[in-house]
């Protein structure tokens, strides 16, 4: 168990905040399927924390004919479709922002998901108007393990890397943290415990956090 003391922190969303990963699984193989294009877990578990359409760019050679932006919509096209797996809070996730919040430490969200997708997430957390910051796939040049997206987050917090803590679920993610200069807590939602070692600490999920006076975070995992 440990204490960390921070002025900010910042939230990866899918498989951080809400467990989306199942819902995307199923619709990044059904790009793959009604194409026809080989795949296996690994290549799905690709995905994951990174912008879709930066993945698809480098797998383009499995879809002849098709751009990458084709590609992407299509994919989320599938999201409308019935039968999908419901995404559900990560536990501890709601909790420990309005934690945060009371401490007066400022909140921003870095994703590498779509404005309007990760805005629909976070009004259904009902967390959204708790965050001072959501950084998204648009806002950045270069998405995940690029730490762009949390440089970005830090200096519109106005507080330097150092200070600010960041919250991740998945090795890209884990990568982009480190490089900006942030303490790194991965959660072991959609990854195991192994492929987030990079991470400074790694928890099964946002119970293990708690916020203490400071404010500072004691961190129950490993």
């Amino acid at each position: 168990m440990e204490l960390i003391a921070l002025r900010a922190a910042v939230f990866d969303l899918d498989g951080t905040l809400i467990d989306t990963e199942p819902r995307n699984r199923v619709m990044w193989s059904r790009l793959f399927d009604a194409h026809g294009a080989p795949y296996d877990d690994a290549v799905i578990a690709s995905f994951a924390g990174r912008r879709g359409m930066e993945v698809l760019a480098g797998l383009a050679h499995l879809f002849p004919g098709r751009t990458a932006e084709e590609l992407f919509e299509e994919a989320l096209s599938y999201g409308t479709l019935p039968g999908l797996p419901l995404a559900a809070p990560v536990p501890g996730a709601v909790e420990l922002v309005r934690s945060l919040v009371a401490a007066g430490v400022p909140l921003a969200v870095v994703t590498s998901g779509q404005r309007s997708y990760a805005e629909g997430l976070l009004e259904e957390l009902g967390v959204r108007d708790l965050l001072d910051l959501v950084v998204t796939a648009g806002d950045v040049v270069t998405g995940k393990p690029h730490p762009e997206g949390y440089l970005a987050a830090a200096r519109d917090l106005d507080v330097t890397p150092r200070d600010a803590v960041g919250f991740e679920d998945a090795p890209a993610g884990v990568a982009a943290v480190k490089a900006a200069g942030m303490t790194c807590v991965g959660v072991t939602t959609t990854q195991p415990v192994g492929a987030l070692a990079e991470a400074d600490h790694v928890v099964a999920d946002l119970k293990e956090v708690d916020v203490v006076a400071g404010p500072a975070l004691r961190v129950r995992g490993r």
